[in-house]
C-alpha cells in the first residue's frame, strides 16, 4: 500500500476540499483500478485545481501519457458520473476562492492567444457539457415534464440574466407550436406583480443553474399556493435542493466560463418543445403556416 500512499501525496498547494475528496476516492477505489487507471489517478491526485478546471479529457489525456477516453473512464471508476462532475466540485471551492479577474486571466492564459487554440478549447467543453447531459437519460422526468404542459394552461417561464436567454427561447418556440407562453424576467419588487395572475393548472418552467436564489424558492411558494406546477431546469441534484417543484430537469452547468451556462438549459428546452410538437402534431403544423402567413404579409 505503500505505493498507493506515495501518489496521493503531494505539496499542500491548496485548501481545496474537492481534491481531498478526489484524493481519498484514490485510495479507496486504488485496488480495483486498471494499470492504465492508477495512471491517471495519479495524475488528477497531483494536478492544480487550475489546470484541473479548465483542462479539456483530450488535454489532461496528453498530460498523463493516456488518453481522453481513459480520463473519463478513471473519474466514472471514483465515482463521478464525468470529468464535468469532478471540475463542478473544484470549482465550487476555487471560484469562491480567487478573484474573477484571477478567474479570467487564467482562463486567457490557458486559451492562449490563437483562434484555432481557442476555437478547439471552447468546442471541447461544449461537447463535453452535451454528451454530460444527455448521459443523464432522464427520460422520466422529461416525460413527467411534457404531461404537465401537454395538460396545463398558460406556460411561464422565469429565468434572469443569462438564464433569460434560456425561458425567452422557450416561450418563443412554445408559441410558434401554438402553446400560450410568457416570459417573466423580473426580480425582487418588481416580480410581485408578475407572480400576481399566476392561475391553477399554469406551469411554470424555472431556469435557475447555480444556486437557487429567495426569488425562485418565492415563485414555488406561490404555485404551489394557487395550484400551478413548477419545472426546475437546473445542474443541482433533486437531493440537494430540498424544494417541493413537480419535476426537476438537470441542465449540466459549465465552471469554467468558458462556454454559455445557458447551453445545456436551452437544449433541455428545445427538447421539451420537441416532445410538446409531437403530442399535438396538428396545431403546431397549423401554428407554423399561419406564422408563415403573417410573416408573407409583412413582406418577410
Amino acid at each position: 500500500m505503500n505505493d498507493t500512499q506515495n501518489v496521493i501525496d503531494v505539496t499542500d498547494d491548496t485548501k481545496n476540499s474537492a481534491l481531498a475528496e478526489l484524493r481519498s476516492r484514490v485510495r479507496n477505489e486504488w485496488p480495483n483500478l486498471s494499470k492504465a487507471e492508477r495512471t491517471v489517478s495519479s495524475f488528477l491526485s497531483n494536478c492544480p485545481p487550475g489546470r484541473l478546471l479548465y483542462g479539456s479529457a483530450q488535454e489532461l489525456g496528453v498530460e498523463s501519457g493516456t488518453s481522453s477516453a481513459t480520463i473519463v473512464r478513471t473519474v466514472q471508476s471514483l465515482g463521478y458520473s464525468g470529468l464535468q462532475e469532478l471540475k463542478r466540485d473544484v470549482a465550487m471551492v476555487f471560484t469562491s476562492s480567487v478573484a474573477p479577474e484571477v478567474r479570467l486571466q487564467q482562463r486567457i492564459d490557458h486559451m492562449g492567444a490563437g483562434i484555432e487554440e481557442i476555437w478547439n478549447h471552447v468546442w471541447d467543453e461544449a461537447q463535453e457539457r452535451v454528451k454530460l447531459g444527455a448521459d443523464a437519460t432522464q427520460f422520466e422526468a422529461i416525460t413527467a415534464a411534457v404531461e404537465l404542459l401537454a395538460r396545463g394552461g398558460l406556460v411561464v417561464s422565469y429565468g434572469v440574466g443569462a438564464s433569460g436567454l434560456a425561458a425567452s427561447n422557450l416561450v418563443l418556440r412554445l408559441n410558434r407550436i401554438g402553446r400560450a407562453a410568457r416570459y417573466i424576467g423580473s426580480d425582487g419588487f418588481r416580480l410581485a406583480d408578475d407572480l400576481l395572475p399566476l392561475r391553477q393548472n399554469d406551469v411554470a418552467v424555472i431556469f435557475a443553474p447555480g444556486r437557487i436564489t429567495r426569488e425562485v424558492d418565492i415563485l414555488i411558494q406561490r404555485a404551489a399556493t394557487v395550484g400551478a406546477s413548477t419545472i426546475l431546469v437546473t445542474d443541482k441534484p433533486a437531493t440537494s435542493l430540498g424544494l417541493n417543484t413537480s419535476v426537476l430537469l438537470l441542465a449540466p452547468h459549465t465552471p469554467t466560463g468558458m462556454t454559455s451556462e445557458t447551453l445545456t438549459a436551452i437544449v433541455v428546452g428545445d427538447v421539451l418543445v420537441q416532445a410538446l410538437a409531437s403530442v399535438d402534431r396538428e396545431l403546431a403544423v397549423e401554428t407554423s403556416h399561419q406564422l408563415t402567413t403573417l410573416r408573407e404579409d409583412l413582406g418577410y
